[in-house]
């Protein structure tokens, strides 16, 4: 345990990085956030405090060092794995990104806070599961067309390249990090849209390569994460699975989003939902449910969340 005067004093630099962190100036926070943790580095917050100003800085490497430290102190440490799952997503590492995003779903269902946090973690989770869908769409790419899967990988990596340039010239104050920003927003606009056309071209040259490809959001379920089969609708309008929902109900009996009173009487069937799930599965359903065998253990946490 670190001297009670240490403790003092990281917690009066928390606070001073916090100012910091509110006025939008995310170095002088992170630097006042790692004085605070060399003071007393057994506070988990602190460590959350610094990966979450990593984050604006886009610092990945250093926020999965720092939300790794937090959860060694604090197992349950839902901001760690929300703040780990972002970055993790920043660096391409899917798998990863969706069994912290789940962990942080997890936790904020058993949390007070969790009419706050659902929905964003919620978004978070989708993020990374259909981030997996990407990837696994770029392999069925790739076995069906290799020239159509270099040129993209070339296109990423150009893409990847004018990223880095534009950081190195905002670290070195060549430009603002508002001008920066916006010009990488711009370039990432820029290479979807070469990459959409791209693929495009080659879909109206092979008949096969129409397939739709990209779930809806519409179509998935806000607590498993599956696409839905008989989807129902609750009286603040939103629609979960039938079965995964009246599971839920049994254990809690309250909306899963506004943790408002809700009872399985008062869920109605959404009939238009429905018939455009049974479409989708009908023409998806091979490529849907092909998981790769390393994707099994976090598709089987999908479950777990469905039924503990």
């Amino acid at each position: 345990m670190p001297p009670p005067g240490n403790e003092y004093a990281a917690e009066q630099l928390k606070t001073q990085g916090n100012a910091q962190f509110k006025n939008g100036d995310y170095e002088a926070a992170e630097a006042l956030y790692g004085q605070a943790i060399q003071k007393n580095s057994n506070n988990p917050l602190l460590f959350t405090n610094r990966a979450n100003a990593r984050l604006k800085l886009e610092k990945w490497e250093g926020v999965i060092d720092d939300c790794i430290r937090s959860i060694e102190l604090l197992k349950e440490n839902m901001k760690a794995y929300f703040y780990l799952a972002q970055a993790q997503l920043a660096i391409n590492h899917p798998n990863e990104a969706l069994s912290s995003a789940l962990m942080a779903y997890e936790l904020c269902s058993h949390s007070a806070q969790q009419t706050s946090n659902a929905a964003t973690i919620s978004a978070l989770v989708l993020r990374a599961k259909k981030a997996k869908w990407e990837i696994r769409e770029r392999e069925r790419i790739r076995r069906r067309g290799d020239l159509l899967a270099d040129l993209e990988a070339h296109l990423e990596v150009t893409y990847k390249k004018e990223q880095e340039d534009i950081q190195a010239r905002i670290e070195s104050g060549d430009v603002g990090k508002v001008e920066g920003q916006e010009e990488k927003e711009e370039r990432r606009k820029e290479w979807e849209k070469k990459r959409n056309d791209l693929r495009t071209a080659f879909a109206l040259s092979s008949p096969e390569m129409l397939q739709k490809r990209e779930v809806p959001d519409y179509l998935i379920d806000g607590i498993t994460f599956e696409i839905m089969v008989d989807p129902v609708v609750t009286k603040n309008g939103r629609s979960y699975d039938r079965a995964t929902l009246i599971e839920h109900l049994k254990r809690s009996p309250t909306d899963p989003l506004t943790r408002e009173p809700l009872s399985i009487r008062e869920l109605r069937p959404n009939i238009a939902l429905k018939e455009a799930c049974t479409e989708f599965l009908e023409g998806n359903s091979g490529w849907v449910y092909d998981c790769e065998d390393g994707e099994r253990d976090v598709d089987a946490r999908w479950a777990h969340l469905s039924s503990s």
